[in-house]
């Protein structure tokens, strides 16, 4: 998740996601404070898309326009329950087009948030491979289509740590060496369910005593622990100042992109397996331009220039045979079944995520 590039790789750093947004203006993107007049909203020439930092570039909007005559504006944000924070603030108004992961669809559904889709102005979800077709968390995909998946793992330094991580128990057992020079994300399920699947239960538990007992855990890992960060870890680790970093897979390949000395290990014992997705809102301005945007990001041409200049694993099976061997053989971005057997969707715990959150509250306050 929680949670593309610009690359991710010559990817956009914010500072504040939420509020900041990407402008594609004639030399490239620039950063800028996005906030669309209500006269320009539903402007029928312009779409306005809420997304994770480094999920567009300016290659694949110009692509966009140039095949639609519709110009995009991407605002960024970094965690799912930021964008829904703001959403339900009234900002749903703002997009056509927003990119929740899989449980935050779901959690957005229930919220009744979601404009339902209508399949005979989708001409692409055939192009889907058959796991993505009908999610658990979005029946059928009426609400949802997935635009990119992977896993949660270790990014570690190869040259500074003399074995690597093959578990999230690595942490704790070399905890004095790693002490100040590695960091978790700053997402309560993904830290959670990590330290929880290292104890042998389920990323998404609701048994007050086993996620007492993973609090328990991270409060001996916490004075070790240089901070809670899902992006910052990136320049860290490829400035030498890291020697792992909790992350994901699409992370991981792109510092591994700046610096083949770092690798990424998926956990044995388990880890989480996230779906990105794009929805449209409701109360969408530009429901039209949405479909589009939709449409376009399902043409397996696409959807392999995305896997190839993103580093995102693709959900779109026609695009899949239009890969590079290299990158489909690449495990960081398609793990083998094995992995993916042993791997968890974080989905929603209703009102039990309050136990969660007053946990998480403890832990980083302490």
């Amino acid at each position: 998740m929680k949670s593309l590039s610009l690359k991710r790789r010559n990817f956009l750093k914010t500072a504040v996601a939420a509020t900041s947004g990407l402008v594609l203006s004639s030399c490239g993107w620039t950063l800028a404070q996005v906030r669309p007049a209500p006269s320009d909203k539903a402007n029928p020439n312009k779409l306005y898309i809420y997304t994770w930092s480094g999920y567009t570039n300016s290659e694949l909007l110009n692509k966009f326009t140039e095949n639609t005559g519709v110009a995009a504006i991407a605002n960024v944000f970094d965690s799912n329950e930021a964008m829904l924070a703001k959403v339900q603030a009234g900002g749903g108004a703002d997009y056509s087009i927003i990119y929740p992961s899989d449980y935050m669809v779901r959690q957005m559904l229930e919220l009744g948030l979601l404009r339902e889709l209508d399949p005979d102005r989708l001409s692409g979800l055939n192009y889907l491979m058959p796991q993505f077709k009908n999610p658990e968390y979005d029946p059928e995909n009426r609400h949802s289509v997935p635009v990119s998946w992977g896993t949660t793992g270790l990014v570690y330094n190869s040259k500074k740590l003399a074995k690597p991580p093959e578990d999230w128990d690595y942490l704790w057992q070399n905890q004095q060496i790693l002490s100040k020079r590695m960091t978790l994300m700053d997402d309560v399920r993904e830290v959670m369910g990590a330290t929880l699947r290292s104890l042998g239960y389920s990323y998404n538990s609701t048994n007050t005593l086993e996620v007492r007992q993973a609090y328990e855990k991270l409060k001996i890992l916490k004075p070790a622990i240089a901070s809670f960060t899902t992006d910052a870890w990136k320049e860290q680790i490829l400035a030498g100042d890291l020697l792992i970093a909790m992350g994901y897979s699409a992370d991981a390949m792109e510092v591994i992109e700046e610096n083949p000395d770092l690798k990424y290990a998926i956990p044995r014992s388990g880890t989480s397996l996230w779906t990105d997705t794009m929805v449209i809102p409701k109360n969408a301005p530009n429901p039209e331009a949405a479909y589009a945007w939709i449409n376009f990001m399902l043409e397996p041409s696409v959807a392999a220039l995305v896997t190839e200049t993103l580093n995102f694993a693709t959900a779109n099976n026609t695009a899949l045979k239009q890969l590079p061997e290299k990158i489909i053989k690449n495990t960081t971005l398609f793990p083998p079944e094995s992995v993916i057997a042993k791997s968890e969707r974080i989905t929603p715990v209703g009102k039990f995520s309050e136990v969660y959150d007053n946990y998480w509250t403890q832990l980083r306050s302490s």
